[in-house]
């Protein structure tokens, strides 16, 4: 099997088997000092409303962040040093139960203009842009982009009520991070190419026997 088989052989083992994939193996941007969890805590904190933020975090853990969030306005009111402090361990706070509901682990919170995976700036950007005609452009496989563009169409249609309620937000998250994650993961394989010509084989091997 040449380089360019086992590359299309691991995109369609892919798209069976995207379901599976860890939040663990994926590099989202949501520890980031820019990333979006933490510009829904800044949000919050600005409007002294704690709802823009609990749709990064289960219904579980809701609690959690409401008493943080209590503690951080109650603080933050006692200076200019406080309050940086305060929010500091508000942002940590919900970062790391958000990373702790997608089973990932918490790393720190990492400084703004990390590097992230361009795969997944690029589908934050399509979101923003209400079009994902650029990012299906660059994939050739056609299930692949009816893969994408099954998961875009999702989360478009979830942000329009985002702010509507909690539970609306949780739904835009979940279907925010099901495209992400997606997209990232198809990224990753694609790079891989020929040099996981083994991998590939496996994982199509793998799809074949739940078939």
């Amino acid at each position: 099997m040449n380089g360019n088989a086992a590359k299309v052989l691991g995109i369609a083992a892919f798209v069976g088997l995207v379901g599976w994939l860890s939040p663990l193996s994926a590099r989202a941007h949501c520890d980031t000092m820019d990333g979006p969890v933490v510009k829904a805590a800044k949000l919050a904190l600005g409007k002294g409303d704690v709802t823009p933020v609990l749709k990064w975090v289960g219904e579980d853990q809701e609690g959690e962040i409401r008493a943080a969030f209590q503690k951080t306005l109650a603080v933050r009111s006692k200076g200019t040093e406080a309050k940086e402090l305060a929010d500091q361990y508000f942002f940590e706070t919900l970062v790391r139960i958000h990373r702790a509901g997608e089973g990932a682990p918490y790393t720190g919170l990492k400084p703004a203009g990390t590097p992230i995976d361009p795969s997944v700036a690029a589908a934050d950007h399509a979101l923003e842009a209400g079009s994902v005609d650029g990012l299906v452009n660059k994939v050739a496989h056609e299930e692949v982009a009816d893969g994408i563009r099954k998961r875009f169409e999702r989360a478009m249609e979830t942000k329009k009520h985002a702010d509507e309620s909690v539970e609306a937000g949780r739904e835009f998250v979940e279907a925010y991070i099901e495209f992400t994650h997606f997209v990232e993961g198809l990224h990753q394989m694609m790079a891989g190419g020929a040099a996981h010509h083994g991998d590939a084989e496996a994982a199509g091997a793998a799809a074949h026997h739940e078939d």
